[in-house]
């Protein structure tokens, strides 16, 4: 009787640990998000590599926002762990976002970049870069690829890359799949004749 008393309680108490660390990853992420727009606002009126607190080795480089989903995120530079904890990243090597080529920006498949799933060809994507342009994107695809196929991050042809890892609900993080959303950019003529249309 002792003893099934004594592993109730620890299973218990290990219940309790393991649902507090998964709150307190996502409440890391949503806390983060709100001292990453402060820091965004600071860039957006000019300072350059704002961060969003002192020991940061990041600093937000855009907005990204989907009306359809409700999605407004900061986007950071850099795609290591450490920026990936707390919003989606840029990847390294690839275009800057709003400039010339292929802009690649990776998230977490269980918090920032869960909602890839949910993205549907023709959806909106809107990105503003630290300049303040507004550009648009319309997602062209969404498929599953080997982690090893980096070609998606091919630079010969303007556009936005979302990656993030596969299957969603993965017991393992990391796993051998990538889910990767493909956008193109939309010019503002083509965007106000699919409004009017």
């Amino acid at each position: 009787m002792r003893w099934s008393t004594s592993v109730s309680i620890f299973l218990v108490i290990a219940g309790l640990w393991q649902m507090s660390e998964g709150g307190y990853i996502k409440a890391k992420a949503l806390l983060a998000q709100h001292l990453l727009q402060s820091a965004w606002q600071e860039s957006l009126s000019g300072k350059k590599r704002v961060v969003p607190w002192p020991w940061a080795d990041t600093w937000p480089v855009a907005r990204m926002e989907i009306e359809r989903l409700g999605i407004d995120q900061i986007v950071l530079e850099g795609s290591s762990g450490r920026s990936l904890a707390f919003a989606p990243g840029h990847i390294a090597g690839t275009a800057p976002l709003g400039g010339l080529g292929n802009s690649a920006v990776s998230g977490h498949r269980d918090t920032h970049f869960r909602f890839l799933q949910y993205l549907e060809p023709g959806d909106q994507i809107k990105i503003t870069p630290a300049t303040g342009e507004t550009l648009m994107y319309a997602v062209i695809t969404g498929e599953v690829h080997d982690k090893q196929d980096t070609w998606v991050l091919d630079q010969s042809e303007d556009g936005l890359t979302l990656i993030t890892c596969y299957p969603f609900d993965a017991l393992i993080p990391g796993g051998p799949e990538r889910f990767v959303i493909r956008a193109i950019p939309v010019s503002q003529n083509k965007l106000m004749k699919s409004v009017l249309l």
